[in-house]
């Protein structure tokens, strides 16, 4: 029942910041403002989500993850309905400030109860279940937002988060027994403002660069005031007795390289979506739900993987199926860029189902190999840093694709996408992707070796 429960928490969460962008032009026509400037729904989200994901670790330390577990839900769904309730644009972003700030909680310290509670023989199995959630929470957003939007109102993308929180906090409450926490470490306040500052101005620079929001002096300056609070707090970590991210994780191969090659094959979980939409939606001139429909099907293939990726890797080991699914899995990316508007339906289709299995083993790996040479004492810390290292990747990778497009369209001279911009979009994801061969080509022949012990 915990990757069970874990998982419903992750679904929320990756639905919910999925959906937001289909409604954009419903709530900016309700709140008598523009598209563009709807943004700012998304992107305070992901801010609040980036400052509080390294604290993730300390609080669960603190409290105990179950308390912290139970309270970031049932935050997570009373701004939901907050979200829903918002009659300014104000309030609907103090209230996705405060959804942000749950959700940072909510998946980190979930995944912190799984880690201590599952033996390591079984991981692997909890992580095949456990990825898939987070597959799908971006593949059908798009559909749900479009239906709600069209057939209802915007105000339904946040409410059906509601059934999904009560479910989750009588599960927790029913199924996870209460943890006393072993110690009380105090926060790590300095870090913790250097890493936030570090964090929310990155951020802010790669949303602004990928879609062109700001100045080139404003982004160049946020991106000089997050790499200096970045190499500060480098400096602060060496000597803090409780880092709020412990670099000395990294220390640990099979730590490093997951979260390495790990964060760049999780360049394709955000920008996949984002280009399909556009090439689908402007390229082809389907509608938000006809191209949803057409996305969804990777989710198919994130299914099955469910039941094939533990014997896979336990027959080939982890650096074998990393190594040559992150090129299985950066060529169905490319061929995405193949698509034309007489591409038959079932053709794509294809791609994308296969495409979705093989991302979907390659997460599945990922996420168990990552804890596997870590002790009880370290799950905490290691969870809030592979969680900041991942909202980081995939906005990377968002941002990514978005430059790409920019660049191809400048190059053109275009003023809206083309097909062609969107083929050199998926181009350079598919590269990134494959580039995490070369980490994943340095794990020893055995990494991971007690994750594949047999039942």
């Amino acid at each position: 029942m915990i990757p069970f429960i874990v998982g419903c928490a992750l679904f929320m969460q990756m639905l919910d910041s999925t959906v937001v962008a289909t409604a954009l032009p419903a709530m900016a026509l309700d709140f008598g403002t523009t598209v563009v400037h709807m943004n700012i729904t998304i992107t305070s989200y992901l801010l609040a989500t980036a400052v509080f994901v390294p604290v993730s670790g300390w609080a669960a330390d603190r409290f105990g993850a179950r308390t912290v577990f139970l309270a970031a839900i049932a935050l997570f769904t009373l701004s939901s309905i907050a979200c829903a309730a918002s009659g300014t644009l104000g309030q609907l972003v103090a209230a996705r400030l405060a959804q942000g700030a749950a959700g940072a909680m909510m998946v980190p310290v979930g995944r912190i109860i799984l880690l201590r509670r599952i033996p390591k023989a079984e991981l692997l199995k909890a992580m095949a279940f456990l990825t898939i959630p987070a597959l799908l929470g971006p593949v059908i957003g798009p559909p749900v937002g479009g239906f709600l939007v069209t057939y209802a109102s915007w105000h339904w993308i946040f409410l059906i988060n509601i059934p999904v929180g009560l479910l989750g906090l009588y599960m927790v409450r029913c199924w996870i027994a209460r943890d006393v926490p072993d110690s009380r470490p105090r926060l790590d306040m300095a870090g913790f403002l250097l890493s936030s500052v570090a964090m929310a101005a990155l951020m802010t620079c790669l949303e602004a660069a990928g879609h062109g929001g700001l100045g080139a002096g404003p982004t160049l300056g946020l991106l000089g005031l997050g790499l200096a609070c970045g190499v500060l707090y480098v400096r602060h970590a060496r000597h803090a007795t409780y880092p709020i991210i412990d670099l000395s994780l990294l220390r640990i191969r099979t730590f490093a390289v997951s979260v390495l090659g790990g964060n760049l094959c999780r360049f394709s979980i955000g920008a996949s979506p984002f280009l399909l939409a556009i090439l689908l939606q402007v390229g082809f001139g389907l509608s938000a739900f006809s191209a949803g429909m057409i996305t969804f099907t990777s989710a198919a293939g994130a299914m099955l993987m469910k039941l094939v990726a533990t014997p896979i890797v336990r027959r080939f080991g982890f650096r074998r199926v990393l190594v040559a699914n992150a090129l299985i899995a950066a060529a169905f990316i490319a061929a995405c860029a193949l698509f034309r508007a007489d591409t038959p339906v079932w053709a794509m289709v294809a791609v994308l189902l296969v495409g979705g299995f093989f991302r979907s083993l390659q997460f599945t790996a990922v996420n168990a190999l990552t804890y596997a040479d870590l002790d009880a004492a370290q799950m905490s810390r290691a969870s809030s840093f592979a969680a900041t290292a991942q909202q980081l990747g995939i906005s990377l990778g968002v941002a990514c694709a978005a430059m790409t497009l920019n660049f191809s369209m400048t190059l053109r001279g275009g003023v809206a996408p083309d097909r062609i911009d969107v083929m050199w979009g998926f181009a350079v994801i598919a590269l990134i992707v494959a580039a995490s061969a070369l980490s994943f080509g340095r794990l020893p022949a055995r990494a991971g070796h007690a994750l594949r012990a047999r039942d």
